[in-house]
């Protein structure tokens, strides 16, 4: 790249070593994290939920719909969440995707039947739409460059965390009558506890620069950097507003196709979205109980503690990835972590294909069992947390909003599409064949990453939106919007 080093980029931080931070080195920005990523526990306490209406028993589709439901409010709260935060900043959204959650969890709690229960489903997947797009984003605007990853990858583990904790509560209450009415109506606290405390931290330093409100950016980034690099990163985004100036104050969806390296920005993000749910994660955590059972472990009891030990694996997975997407890069991390889902799912394929023709095979049960916990494994690492983290720097700060919502938009819409289909094609073609077509989208999902996704490890936006501009038109745009700046300065 022919980027000159500027704070936050590999080439700066090895100039100045002794200003490079570390995952915890920074009290303030690691409580700023945790606190943005209360969303992720509000999202993971709403996996599994266990009816006491008959006609839901008796009814595929209403399970579906009830499952289901929560992502469609969840794409419609996306797709809107890029303008809330473009037009009224990361903190106003957070907080109003928890007034809404909040509201839908009480209505689940209360529901007399199951109609009801979809309509408060509908208003928490509202909430979670808006806070799955904005909670990375004020992470990553927040973040020093050379810990960015591991900060915006612990909303992942936020997730994840909260997923582990929805399996354990109903394990523990799996005897006591209306279980789901108790975690539904609890699952509102993380909300009300993440609005009290949002109410007290910042807005996003970036957001508020862009905003020309200098005097709190440059107050929160004090608690952020010392002197030295403040100074630098003050300089940093004075030039990336002066850049912004130059360009349309206001962007609509269509402009993000009509200029080629944001084109290009949006397919690299949007496509990892797609490829995170096509292959299979929200089917293996929705329906793993489902799974267990078709491998032939008939107790609900025996299933749901199988499950526990999956949703367990996802978390500790999520830990390592904290770890690795910075050390390793986002991109290895990526295909590494298909590869091991294709072997995975390969198994999975197998032992179902296996269990099939012989059902009395206590083998093949197992084998299913340790097929989900490597996908598990491999997946929670790095297609957990690379999407979202790179969705959250891969956009210029004119476009981040309205990308990041609708690269959101695109995995909650393949969520819903995996979730509604996958017992269906199961039940059509076998679940060994549909694990088969999991892994063939898995192998494309991996020529998808070689191909079009750039490594972003330690790059600052300016250096993210520089590229772009690079792998659009050439090595040469550089030379060439520098004489063209050069041009209408003496014109000027």
């Amino acid at each position: 790249m022919t980027i000159e080093s500027v704070p936050g980029s590999s080439g700066y931080l090895d100039m100045f070593p002794d200003r490079r931070m570390s995952y915890f080195s920074n009290p303030y920005v690691l409580r700023l994290t945790v606190i943005a990523g209360i969303s992720g526990v509000i999202s993971g306490a709403l996996l599994y939920i266990k009816d006491d209406f008959e006609v839901v028993r008796e009814s595929s589709f209403l399970q579906e719909t009830i499952v289901s439901m929560a992502l469609v409010g969840a794409i419609i709260g996306a797709a809107s969440g890029g303008w809330l935060n473009d037009s009224y900043g990361r903190k106003k959204a957070t907080l109003l995707a928890d007034v809404i959650f909040t509201a839908g969890a009480i209505v689940m709690a209360a529901a007399p039947d199951p109609y009801v229960l979809i309509l408060g489903r509908f208003l928490v997947g509202l909430g979670i739409g808006i806070a799955s797009m904005t909670a990375p984003v004020y992470i990553a605007e927040a973040s020093p460059s050379e810990v960015r990853g591991g900060l915006v990858s612990t909303n992942v583990l936020m997730i994840t965390g909260g997923q582990f904790i929805s399996y354990l509560v109903n394990l523990a209450f799996t005897e006591v009558p209306g279980t789901w009415r108790w975690m539904l109506g609890v699952s509102g606290v993380p909300a009300v506890l993440q609005f009290v405390f949002m109410l007290f931290m910042p807005e996003s330093p970036r957001w508020l620069f862009m905003k020309s409100d200098k005097n709190k950016a440059i107050a929160v980034l004090a608690k952020i950097y010392d002197l030295a690099r403040l100074e630098d990163e003050i300089d940093h985004l004075t030039a990336a507003e002066e850049e912004e100036r130059r360009k349309k104050n206001t962007v609509r969806y269509l402009d993000v196709f009509r200029k080629k390296e944001i084109r290009l920005a949006f397919l690299a993000g949007a496509g990892l979205q797609a490829f995170q749910q096509f292959t299979g994660i929200n089917t293996v955590m929705y329906y793993s109980p489902t799974i267990v059972q078709m491998a032939g472990f008939r107790s609900n009891q025996l299933a749901l503690l199988l499950s526990l030990a999956v949703a367990g694996t996802n978390a500790i997975g999520s830990i390592l990835g904290i770890y690795c997407i910075d050390h390793f890069g986002r991109k290895k991390l990526a295909i590494s972590s298909l590869s091991g889902v294709i072997v995975s799912l390969l198994l999975l394929a197998g032992a179902f294909i296996g269990q099939s023709a012989d059902s009395s095979n206590e083998i093949y049960g197992w084998l299913a069992v340790i097929g989900l916990a490597l996908y598990i494994a491999f997946f929670s690492p790095g297609m957990g947390p690379v999407p979202w983290t790179m969705n959250s720097e891969l956009y210029p700060e004119q476009y981040r909003g309205t990308c990041g919502g609708m690269s959101a938009t695109v995995n909650w819409i393949s969520n819903l599409i995996v979730s509604e289909s996958f017992l269906s094609i199961a039940d059509a073609v076998g679940i060994g064949t549909t694990f088969l077509i999991l892994a063939g989208i898995a192998v494309a999902a991996v020529v998808f990453v070689i191909t079009l996704v750039p490594e972003t490890q330690g790059l600052t936006f300016q250096e993210v939106e520089q590229m772009w501009k690079e792998r659009a038109w050439g090595s040469s745009y550089n030379t060439e919007s520098l004489l063209e700046h050069g041009n209408n300065e003496s014109s000027s």
